[in-house]
């Protein structure tokens, strides 16, 4: 019985007698919707496709296999895929021999595997998201028996796909690194859970030698990723948590900055808290969901915390890290929401002062427990609360980077003119010199908007 070794090997031959017999490079492209890891995981696999002797194509048109990763978090996010899905049909019919793939969060789903199996026959591959090491064993079967391959099993262990090392990313100088896959908290809203699997955490060692790696590469900030951060090294062998492993990152020599999401309020603790404090190159920036400033909506969402001990948490972040920034996730409209429960979440956005949030209106996902709600709020009036939510936000986002004009900041640049404050905040800069990416320069703040502030590069000796 053939491994993924071996299928890699084969198909890296076949590719090789593809490119002798036609002097061309079999091209793929990715299309990648949701989450920081589903675009972590995009590399993964573009690294993958790399090893087996495929090309990166610019555009769909010009690939001769399209892989769709995909989130299925919000209806709207499906919706996306299956509207791209449609219009490759046409395509799928003028280039017979195209490979179409779809995996990812989306396809885990057995109702949606089966749709895709039943009404997009033209649709070649359908994978789940703990077999994307498997993808070389896929495209060799669907090319070999001219069938399409739909396989949503769950690999045991942690992907094998963590060893392929990443040689094409988004940007040069800042990776994602992987550190546990799953999630046991299971809110009654969120899908993840039931597509992701249950919680494993990957060995420290692992995690550390694999972002050395990245900083010889040029990486110099990374972001660590996970369902819930703060419950790393839950069943490993080692005794470990997830502050401990941040302060083994931080001494990795050429990592100037380590960021990381997400952690749920429920188990952050005040190790953590000391650990952002202490260490220079944690960013001083945490994405803490809130979803509802109602203790009934939240206890409903089986969120395991308060409105209280939400607030009594950001209170003590915000007194042992004065300079920190805080952005969330909202959700407006959970069924049973009432005007009371609206009121409770625009009270703590206004006493908390995030500089930054994903605000949504709840999307009912099947599978979950919230699917099975029957009380759930009028469409007009969910989209009347979403209005008055991002009223009263964005002008305490826009205020919190007022705040920061006339004040000089470190910035690492992301590409021409444009990078982040250490509080992940975005930058536009203008300057007489040009910077590579990962470089970190002066700038003087100049003037604030909602999502972003201006500046202009100094030199060091024109700081007061």
């Amino acid at each position: 019985m053939k491994n993924h070794q071996d299928f890699r090997y084969l198909m890296t031959a076949k590719n090789e007698k593809i490119f002798n017999e036609t002097g061309k490079r079999q091209k793929f492209f990715i299309r990648t919707y949701g989450c920081q890891m589903n675009s972590r995981d995009s590399e993964k696999m573009t690294a993958l496709l790399l090893q087996i002797g495929y090309e990166k194509a610019e555009t769909s048109e010009e690939a001769d296999f399209i892989l769709f990763n995909t989130c299925c978090v919000r209806e709207s996010a499906e919706d996306k895929v299956f509207g791209h899905i449609s219009r490759l049909k046409n395509e799928k019919i003028k280039r017979p021999n195209l490979i179409i793939g779809i995996c990812g969060c989306m396809t885990q789903q057995s109702e949606i595997a089966k749709k895709f199996e039943e009404k997009y026959s033209y649709v070649n591959l359908v994978f789940g998201t703990s077999n994307r090491q498997r993808l070389p064993e896929f495209i060799w079967q669907t090319i070999e028996t001219g069938k399409p391959v739909i396989n949503i099993t769950e690999d045991e262990g942690l992907p094998e796909i963590e060893d392929v090392p990443v040689t094409v990313r988004d940007y040069p100088h800042k990776a994602g690194v992987n550190i546990m896959f799953g999630c046991d908290n299971f809110c009654a809203y969120c899908i993840v859970p039931h597509v992701r699997g249950r919680e494993k955490s990957r060995p420290s060692e692992d995690i550390i030698n694999e972002i050395k790696s990245l900083a010889k590469d040029g990486v110099k900030e990374i972001m660590i990723l996970g369902q819930n951060v703060n419950s790393y090294g839950k069943g490993l062998l080692e005794e470990t948590t997830f502050p401990k492993l941040l302060r083994k990152i931080s001494e990795i020599d050429g990592i100037k900055r380590i960021r990381f999401m997400t952690s749920h309020p429920k188990d952050f603790s005040d190790e953590l808290i000391s650990v952002i404090k202490d260490l220079k190159n944690v960013c001083k920036h945490v994405h803490l969901p809130l979803q509802s400033g109602s203790t009934k909506v939240l206890t409903d969402m089986n969120r395991k915390y308060t409105k209280e001990k939400y607030q009594t948490l950001v209170k003590k972040i915000q007194t042992e890290i004065p300079e920190i920034a805080l952005t969330t996730d909202i959700i407006v409209g959970y069924p049973g929401e009432t005007e009371e429960d609206f009121i409770d979440t625009l009270e703590v956005v206004k006493t908390t002062g995030f500089s930054g949030a994903f605000t949504f209106i709840y999307s009912k996902r099947s599978g979950t427990p919230a699917a099975k709600r029957k009380d759930l709020v009028p469409k007009k009036e969910v989209n009347h609360r979403f209005d008055r939510l991002t009223e009263t936000l964005y002008p305490i986002m826009e205020s919190i980077n007022e705040n920061k004009v006339g004040k000089v900041f470190k910035v690492m640049v992301e590409e021409e003119n444009k990078g982040r404050l250490d509080d992940h905040t975005l930058v536009h800069f203008t300057s007489d010199k040009s910077f590579n990416p990962g470089d970190i320069i002066n700038v003087e703040i100049t003037s604030a908007k909602t999502f972003y502030v201006t500046g202009k590069t100094i030199a060091p000796k024109e700081i007061h």
